[in-house]
């Protein structure tokens, strides 16, 4: 069993930066994947991106390529997204997700197990 707590969500002006945490318990971020998925009021939640547990693979989803980057901290047992550029758009509830999976399905969430209860992310214009 994992436990995944996310924080570091809040508000922010078009063009600034957040970086949001994603603190596990139960098992180590070592052997497992971790994404960051995003749901926006009446949308589907979508991938945003993604990092296997020895951070070798990374995947971004097109719409923050360049603008987002992920990274992992095995000590701390912890996920990052550091968030730049914001935009309007990227307002949304903001959610970490864990799972044992390939690479190839990173970016769909019904891989993945273990979910946090989301941090909500506003970018005001």
């Amino acid at each position: 069993q994992v436990q995944l707590v996310e924080s570091g969500g809040g508000l922010v002006q078009a063009g600034g930066s957040l970086r949001l945490s994603c603190a596990a318990s139960g098992r180590t971020f070592g052997s497992i994947t971790v994404g960051w998925f995003r749901q926006a009021p009446g949308k589907e939640r979508e991938f945003v991106s993604g990092i296997n547990g020895n951070g070798g693979s990374t995947l971004y989803a097109d719409s923050v390529k360049g603008r987002f980057t992920i990274s992992n901290d095995n000590a701390k047992n912890t996920v990052y997204l550091q968030m730049d550029s914001l935009k309007t758009e990227d307002t949304a509830v903001y959610y970490c997700a864990a799972g044992v999976l390939p690479a190839s399905r990173m970016s769909n969430r019904y891989s993945y197990a273990f979910w946090g209860q989301g941090t909500q992310v506003t970018v005001s214009s």
